[in-house]
């Protein structure tokens, strides 16, 4: 042991003992594995032979076997009565996923969002305040179950305006505040427009939905807007269950599960990415028997790194996610992140919102942009030249950047939608 985490090798070691015991409990009743890794033996010899010959699972391959099977298609390992949550996707990208829980599933899930909560020093005693309108998407009800369950008062924000919310947070004296980042950044806005004090009793935020908790400017601008509060980041996805989150002791940093998660970055060959190098992040979900997931190429884009200061044996994302397969750009031979973008724009102050243009019309894709002022007026005529100045200093690029009223841009609750593609 390393002080209180695992040595790597046993980590290794408790990850494929639990790999096996997942093989061995779907592969009989679980339609789609059965057919998809026919012919293929399932003893694993070691985590290395398993990403060595088990092929990869894609949402692409998903979405296809539940039109082929609707409604919920053959990735389930017990019959349907067996089954008794229901959620789907977001649909950002592609058609959304239908996906099914049993009271086991859910149960293993809970305990992973348990984690997160004891990573950010929330406990028994602690008010959340849930800002989302709880629909189909998986992350709010697991965290709502979870802080449940370890003690704390949860106070749902369901279908309240966000000056609604607002007055919600503060009556009820919430101590935690679960949302995105940019929904808690337009939170922040809409009080200081209404004179509303958000000096009061919230210690932390927990954001997810999108990589901004880790993008320092982002960061930064979080803790300017909400005074004494700490930003603790974490990511999951609806497929998978909760996957990550920040290390208590060096922000900007991601720690994957490595209880509930076999972890992997890939190349754009396929090949395991090299220290240092951005790639696609692939998980085997270990625990979620009754829909579960091999060697699956999530689409979210991190940089392979070494393990963190703090002990923990998994490999740490540091910077957190970088973006998506879909969305980082190629322009003029330069690989930009959405993530990078969004560090660049958050050290101006006066920008509340913007929307990035990506112009694939053209032989050579272009990138433009739309920045709008925190109010009207707040933003001076050179702002444009500055922040196109400042993108040209990161990526050596030139990006028009023109200005929109203020209010004119989208507000978002749920992921941020900020990049267009024409």
């Amino acid at each position: 042991m390393t002080g209180e985490f695992p040595t790597r090798e046993a980590m290794a070691s408790y990850q494929l003992a639990q790999l096996r015991q997942l093989l061995s409990a779907i592969l009989p009743g679980n339609a789609f594995y059965r057919n998809k890794l026919a012919g293929l033996s399932p003893d694993i010899a070691c985590l290395e032979d398993f990403s060595a010959r088990f092929p990869f699972t894609s949402k692409q391959e998903l979405a296809g076997d539940q039109r082929t099977h609707p409604p919920f298609g053959s990735n389930l390992t017990f019959p349907a009565e067996h089954y008794t949550r229901y959620h789907q996707t977001s649909g950002t990208t592609s058609t959304p996923l239908r996906w099914l829980d049993t009271p086991e599933s859910w149960a293993w899930m809970v305990e992973s969002w348990k984690a997160i909560y004891h990573a950010a020093g929330v406990g028994g005693g602690d008010r959340v305040y849930f800002a989302f309108s709880f629909g189909p998407f998986l992350g709010f009800w697991l965290a709502f179950d979870a802080a449940q369950k370890i003690g704390c008062l949860c106070i749902p924000g369901g279908g309240l305006s966000t000056q609604g919310r607002l007055r919600a947070i503060a009556d009820n004296q919430a101590t935690v505040l679960c949302c995105t980042p940019s929904y808690a950044a337009h939170l922040a806005e809409t009080a200081a427009r209404e004179k509303f004090d958000l000096n009061g009793t919230v210690r932390v935020l927990i954001v997810a939905g999108e990589p901004g908790g880790s993008v320092p400017a982002t960061r930064r601008r979080l803790e300017e807007l909400w005074p004494g509060a700490r930003i603790f980041d974490h990511h999951g996805m609806t497929e998978t269950g909760p996957v990550s989150h920040e290390c208590p002791t060096h922000p900007g940093t991601l720690h994957i599960l490595h209880q509930a998660y076999f972890a992997e970055i890939i190349a754009p060959d396929g090949k395991a990415a090299l220290p240092g190098e951005v790639g696609e992040l692939v998980l085997t979900v270990l625990g979620r028997t009754a829909s579960p997931l091999l060697r699956y190429r999530t689409g979210d884009l991190a940089r392979a790194g070494s393990l963190c200061a703090c002990g923990r044996p998994d490999p740490a994302l540091t910077g957190g996610l970088l973006g998506r397969t879909d969305e980082m750009v190629i322009v003029r031979g330069v690989n930009v992140y959405p993530t990078a973008v969004e560090d660049v724009l958050r050290g101006f102050s006066e920008i509340a919102e913007y929307q990035v243009q990506v112009d694939r019309s053209r032989d050579l894709l272009e990138l433009s942009l739309r920045i709008e002022p925190v109010t009207e007026g707040a933003a001076s005529e050179s702002l444009p030249a500055r922040v196109q100045k400042a993108l040209h200093g990161a990526f050596n690029l030139r990006v028009p950047v023109a200005l929109a009223p203020a209010g004119s841009l989208p507000r978002f609750e749920m992921k941020a939608k900020r990049w267009k593609f024409v």
